[in-house]
């Protein structure tokens, strides 16, 4: 009986060994996590991370210690603002990110600059409409061909009448 179990043990142990050991992934420790606190000036900003987390200022998140962070600051009639945050190992403790608290000062945005309005120009009297130009003419007939000169004193006139 006993090696029926040892038997029944060993290939238990071997079948565990070439399968996939997801089911152990649940027993590996998560990313180390840090809480880093944002602030604002003014209050009310919203704080965004590269790996999508957010929260309003003044606040705080527990954020992945592994890569760096990017932070954007926005908030209405302010520009936005940028802040990176660094992974720093310190021997003998657990990473962090710095900077931290981040505290950033947003910078009032510039008025945006009206619509240019058309200028309204004197109203000058409405042009007549220029005339269809005529078709070119036709070129002039060529002349007659002058008569040929009469022989014999005739005139090709009547005779003046004599009184």
């Amino acid at each position: 009986m006993y090696r029926v179990i040892a038997v029944v043990a060993g290939g238990l142990v071997l079948a565990g060994c070439s399968s996939s050991s997801e089911f152990l992934d649940g027993l590996k420790p998560g990313p180390t996590l840090d809480t880093v606190r944002f602030e604002s000036e003014p209050p009310g900003a919203d704080a965004k991370t590269s790996n999508g987390q957010s929260c309003k200022t003044p606040c705080a998140l527990a954020l992945p210690v592994d890569a760096p962070l990017t932070v954007t600051f926005t908030l209405q009639g302010y520009q936005s603002e940028q802040e990176t945050l660094e992974p720093v190992d310190q021997s003998g403790s657990l990473p962090q990110l710095r900077p931290n608290p981040v505290m950033v000062e947003l910078t009032p945005a510039p008025p945006a600059k009206p619509a240019a309005k058309p200028r309204s120009q004197a109203r000058k009297p409405a042009a007549k409409p220029a005339a269809a130009k005529p078709a070119p003419a036709a070129p002039a007939p060529a002349p007659a061909p002058a008569p040929a000169p009469q022989t014999g004193g005739t005139s090709p006139w009547p005779a003046p009448k004599q009184q």
